[in-house]
Protein backbone atom coordinates (compact mmCIF):
# COMPACT_ATOMS: atom_id res chain seq x y z
CA UNK A 1 0.00 0.00 0.00
CA UNK A 2 1.13 3.29 -1.00
CA UNK A 3 0.29 7.24 -1.64
CA UNK A 4 0.73 7.04 -5.37
CA UNK A 5 1.56 10.65 -7.26
CA UNK A 6 1.33 11.60 -11.13
CA UNK A 7 2.39 14.80 -12.56
CA UNK A 8 -1.30 15.47 -14.55
CA UNK A 9 0.92 16.63 -18.03
CA UNK A 10 -0.73 15.04 -21.20
CA UNK A 11 1.15 12.64 -23.30
CA UNK A 12 0.96 9.42 -25.32
CA UNK A 13 1.63 6.91 -22.48
CA UNK A 14 -0.96 8.00 -20.73
CA UNK A 15 -3.32 8.05 -23.28
CA UNK A 16 -2.77 4.53 -24.20
CA UNK A 17 -2.22 2.98 -20.95
CA UNK A 18 -4.32 5.47 -18.60
CA UNK A 19 -2.40 6.58 -15.53
CA UNK A 20 -4.11 3.74 -13.08
CA UNK A 21 -2.26 1.03 -15.98
CA UNK A 22 0.90 2.69 -15.91
CA UNK A 23 1.01 2.75 -11.93
CA UNK A 24 -0.08 -0.94 -12.03
CA UNK A 25 2.66 -2.23 -14.55
CA UNK A 26 5.33 0.07 -12.67
CA UNK A 27 4.76 -1.74 -9.13
CA UNK A 28 4.59 -4.96 -11.03
CA UNK A 29 8.00 -4.67 -13.01
CA UNK A 30 9.47 -3.43 -9.42
CA UNK A 31 8.32 -6.33 -7.73
CA UNK A 32 9.56 -8.58 -11.04
CA UNK A 33 13.30 -6.80 -11.06
CA UNK A 34 13.57 -7.53 -6.74
CA UNK A 35 12.59 -11.10 -7.11
CA UNK A 36 15.09 -11.81 -9.83
CA UNK A 37 17.94 -10.18 -8.06
CA UNK A 38 17.13 -11.96 -4.85
CA UNK A 39 16.97 -15.20 -6.79
CA UNK A 40 20.08 -14.76 -8.70
CA UNK A 41 22.01 -13.47 -5.73
CA UNK A 42 21.36 -16.91 -3.68
CA UNK A 43 22.17 -18.39 -7.05
CA UNK A 44 19.38 -19.40 -8.31
CA UNK A 45 19.27 -19.42 -12.27
CA UNK A 46 15.74 -20.43 -13.27
CA UNK A 47 13.64 -18.31 -15.35
CA UNK A 48 11.22 -15.96 -14.76
CA UNK A 49 8.10 -18.25 -15.62
CA UNK A 50 9.64 -20.56 -12.46
CA UNK A 51 9.86 -17.74 -9.63
CA UNK A 52 7.28 -17.79 -7.42
CA UNK A 53 7.00 -15.55 -4.13
CA UNK A 54 3.74 -15.14 -1.75
CA UNK A 55 2.62 -11.60 -1.78
CA UNK A 56 0.81 -10.65 1.77
CA UNK A 57 -1.54 -7.59 1.53
CA UNK A 58 -1.82 -6.02 4.47
CA UNK A 59 -5.27 -3.82 5.00
CA UNK A 60 -7.44 -2.32 7.87
CA UNK A 61 -9.72 -5.50 7.36
CA UNK A 62 -7.05 -8.07 7.79
CA UNK A 63 -4.32 -9.66 5.83
CA UNK A 64 -4.51 -11.66 2.28
CA UNK A 65 -2.01 -13.85 0.61
CA UNK A 66 -1.35 -14.70 -2.55
CA UNK A 67 0.82 -16.82 -5.05
CA UNK A 68 2.66 -14.82 -7.85
CA UNK A 69 4.80 -15.80 -10.59
CA UNK A 70 7.40 -13.62 -11.38
CA UNK A 71 6.84 -13.77 -15.70
CA UNK A 72 3.38 -13.17 -15.28
CA UNK A 73 4.55 -9.56 -13.58
CA UNK A 74 6.98 -9.17 -16.61
CA UNK A 75 4.53 -9.63 -19.16
CA UNK A 76 2.46 -7.08 -17.59
CA UNK A 77 5.16 -4.49 -17.39
CA UNK A 78 5.80 -5.35 -20.82
CA UNK A 79 3.64 -2.31 -22.56
CA UNK A 80 5.48 0.28 -20.32
CA UNK A 81 8.62 -0.18 -22.56
CA UNK A 82 6.63 0.25 -25.85
CA UNK A 83 6.10 3.71 -25.22
CA UNK A 84 8.91 4.65 -22.52
CA UNK A 85 10.64 6.65 -25.16
CA UNK A 86 8.00 9.38 -25.07
CA UNK A 87 9.58 10.03 -21.38
CA UNK A 88 12.40 11.37 -23.49
CA UNK A 89 12.92 15.22 -23.05
CA UNK A 90 9.55 15.67 -21.13
CA UNK A 91 9.31 18.50 -18.53
CA UNK A 92 7.67 16.15 -16.46
CA UNK A 93 10.18 13.52 -15.74
CA UNK A 94 11.91 14.58 -12.66
CA UNK A 95 14.46 11.68 -12.61
CA UNK A 96 15.24 11.07 -16.46
CA UNK A 97 14.02 7.92 -16.32
CA UNK A 98 10.89 6.13 -17.83
CA UNK A 99 7.60 7.48 -16.10
CA UNK A 100 9.19 10.21 -14.43
CA UNK A 101 6.18 11.88 -13.67
CA UNK A 102 5.01 9.04 -11.56
CA UNK A 103 6.19 7.87 -7.50
CA UNK A 104 4.69 7.05 -4.33
CA UNK A 105 5.51 7.23 -0.63
CA UNK A 106 5.34 3.39 1.05
CA UNK A 107 3.08 2.88 4.23
CA UNK A 108 3.83 2.60 7.03
CA UNK A 109 4.47 6.27 7.17
CA UNK A 110 7.58 6.80 9.48
CA UNK A 111 8.03 8.85 12.50
CA UNK A 112 11.54 10.25 11.46
CA UNK A 113 9.78 11.45 8.17
CA UNK A 114 6.54 12.98 10.14
CA UNK A 115 9.47 14.99 12.02
CA UNK A 116 11.61 15.76 9.15
CA UNK A 117 7.73 17.67 7.35
CA UNK A 118 6.92 19.59 10.97
CA UNK A 119 10.97 20.99 10.52
CA UNK A 120 10.09 22.66 7.35
CA UNK A 121 7.18 24.50 8.65
CA UNK A 122 8.17 28.61 8.62
CA UNK A 123 8.56 30.15 12.31
CA UNK A 124 7.30 33.53 13.16
CA UNK A 125 10.92 35.12 11.56
CA UNK A 126 9.31 34.18 8.24
CA UNK A 127 6.30 36.25 9.51
CA UNK A 128 4.35 36.08 5.76
CA UNK A 129 4.27 32.98 5.23
CA UNK A 130 3.85 31.75 8.91
CA UNK A 131 0.72 34.20 8.91
CA UNK A 132 -0.32 32.56 5.88
CA UNK A 133 0.20 29.02 7.39
CA UNK A 134 -2.05 29.55 10.35
CA UNK A 135 -4.49 31.46 8.47
CA UNK A 136 -5.23 28.36 6.30
CA UNK A 137 -5.42 26.18 9.01
CA UNK A 138 -8.17 28.23 10.39
CA UNK A 139 -9.93 29.22 7.62
CA UNK A 140 -9.97 24.47 6.18
CA UNK A 141 -10.09 23.75 9.56
CA UNK A 142 -7.17 21.42 9.57
CA UNK A 143 -7.50 19.71 12.48
CA UNK A 144 -6.46 16.10 11.57
CA UNK A 145 -9.96 14.26 12.17
CA UNK A 146 -9.62 13.00 9.22
CA UNK A 147 -5.95 11.36 9.51
CA UNK A 148 -6.97 10.05 13.01
CA UNK A 149 -8.18 6.81 12.22
CA UNK A 150 -5.75 5.70 10.17
CA UNK A 151 -3.49 6.67 12.99
CA UNK A 152 -4.75 3.97 14.91
CA UNK A 153 -3.30 1.21 12.42
CA UNK A 154 0.08 0.85 11.83
CA UNK A 155 -0.65 -0.05 8.37
CA UNK A 156 -0.46 3.51 7.87
CA UNK A 157 1.48 4.93 10.36
CA UNK A 158 4.48 3.91 12.19
CA UNK A 159 4.00 6.15 15.80
CA UNK A 160 0.01 5.75 17.03
CA UNK A 161 0.98 9.66 18.50
CA UNK A 162 1.59 12.14 15.74
CA UNK A 163 4.62 14.21 15.88
CA UNK A 164 4.10 17.95 17.14
CA UNK A 165 5.67 21.17 16.74
CA UNK A 166 4.84 24.23 18.42
CA UNK A 167 5.14 27.45 16.33
CA UNK A 168 5.04 30.28 18.31
CA UNK A 169 0.64 31.07 18.72
CA UNK A 170 0.08 27.85 17.61
CA UNK A 171 0.72 24.18 18.04
CA UNK A 172 0.83 21.91 14.64
CA UNK A 173 0.84 17.60 14.54
CA UNK A 174 1.36 15.34 11.39
CA UNK A 175 -2.31 14.52 11.40
CA UNK A 176 -3.21 18.07 10.25
CA UNK A 177 -0.11 17.64 7.85
CA UNK A 178 -1.18 14.78 6.44
CA UNK A 179 -4.10 16.40 6.32
CA UNK A 180 -3.52 19.72 4.49
CA UNK A 181 -1.54 17.87 1.62
CA UNK A 182 -2.87 14.68 1.19
CA UNK A 183 -6.40 15.17 2.42
CA UNK A 184 -7.31 17.59 -1.07
CA UNK A 185 -7.43 15.21 -3.59
CA UNK A 186 -5.56 16.15 -6.43
CA UNK A 187 -3.35 19.25 -6.00
CA UNK A 188 -4.20 21.88 -8.04
CA UNK A 189 -1.65 24.62 -9.07
CA UNK A 190 -2.01 26.97 -6.84
CA UNK A 191 -2.56 25.17 -3.53
CA UNK A 192 0.92 23.35 -4.84
CA UNK A 193 2.48 27.35 -4.54
CA UNK A 194 1.53 27.41 -1.24
CA UNK A 195 2.19 23.61 -0.01
CA UNK A 196 6.16 24.24 -1.68
CA UNK A 197 6.17 27.91 0.78
CA UNK A 198 5.05 25.88 3.66
CA UNK A 199 7.31 23.15 3.22
CA UNK A 200 9.81 25.11 2.38
CA UNK A 201 10.95 23.44 -1.30
CA UNK A 202 11.02 26.92 -2.49
CA UNK A 203 12.47 30.40 -1.32
CA UNK A 204 9.94 32.11 1.21
CA UNK A 205 11.42 35.20 1.92
CA UNK A 206 9.44 37.20 -0.28
CA UNK A 207 7.13 40.11 -0.29
CA UNK A 208 3.42 39.93 -0.12
CA UNK A 209 3.28 40.78 -4.01
CA UNK A 210 5.62 38.08 -4.55
CA UNK A 211 3.66 35.30 -2.78
CA UNK A 212 0.45 36.72 -4.09
CA UNK A 213 2.08 35.94 -7.75
CA UNK A 214 3.34 32.57 -7.46
CA UNK A 215 0.00 31.29 -9.09
CA UNK A 216 0.76 31.07 -12.13
CA UNK A 217 4.01 29.98 -11.83
CA UNK A 218 6.43 32.65 -13.51
CA UNK A 219 8.34 31.81 -16.66
CA UNK A 220 11.45 31.80 -14.85
CA UNK A 221 10.37 30.14 -12.31
CA UNK A 222 13.02 27.56 -12.10
CA UNK A 223 15.55 30.32 -12.08
CA UNK A 224 13.96 32.46 -9.42
CA UNK A 225 12.60 29.39 -7.19
CA UNK A 226 14.96 26.63 -7.28
CA UNK A 227 13.49 23.22 -6.06
CA UNK A 228 15.11 23.03 -2.61
CA UNK A 229 15.21 19.63 -0.92
CA UNK A 230 17.86 17.61 -1.85
CA UNK A 231 18.98 14.06 -0.65
CA UNK A 232 20.76 14.10 2.42
CA UNK A 233 22.64 10.79 4.04
CA UNK A 234 20.69 10.23 7.07
CA UNK A 235 17.43 10.74 4.78
CA UNK A 236 15.26 7.16 5.87
CA UNK A 237 13.15 5.98 2.92
CA UNK A 238 9.64 7.34 4.15
CA UNK A 239 11.77 11.43 4.18
CA UNK A 240 13.42 10.31 0.32
CA UNK A 241 10.19 9.60 -0.54
CA UNK A 242 8.54 12.92 0.39
CA UNK A 243 11.09 15.03 -0.85
CA UNK A 244 10.20 13.00 -4.31
CA UNK A 245 6.82 14.17 -3.78
CA UNK A 246 7.81 17.68 -3.18
CA UNK A 247 9.63 17.96 -6.27
CA UNK A 248 6.83 16.24 -8.05
CA UNK A 249 4.54 19.13 -6.99
CA UNK A 250 6.97 21.55 -7.78
CA UNK A 251 6.88 20.10 -11.54
CA UNK A 252 3.65 20.30 -11.61
CA UNK A 253 3.56 23.77 -10.35
CA UNK A 254 5.58 24.58 -13.30
CA UNK A 255 3.93 23.41 -15.67
CA UNK A 256 0.33 24.46 -14.38
CA UNK A 257 -0.93 20.99 -13.86
CA UNK A 258 -2.29 19.41 -11.38
CA UNK A 259 -0.77 16.61 -9.01
CA UNK A 260 -2.40 13.46 -8.64
CA UNK A 261 -2.49 11.84 -5.66
CA UNK A 262 -4.51 9.09 -4.87
CA UNK A 263 -3.95 8.06 -1.01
Amino acid sequence: MAIDFIIGYDCVPKRVLTDAGIQERLKANERAQLIIRLYREAGDDRPPSQMGFELTHRTPQGETTELIVVQNLLDMAQPLTEHAHHCQGCPANRNNHAYGCMGFIQYPISGQAERWLLNQLPTQREALVYLLLKQGIDDFAYDGQTILPLRLNDVYFEERVPALRRLGEFDINANQVFEMIFGVGDVQPNHAAILLLFFNAIERDLQADEIMNLHPAPADADERFPFLHQPMPQDDATTAELKDFFHALYLAWRLGVALKVEA
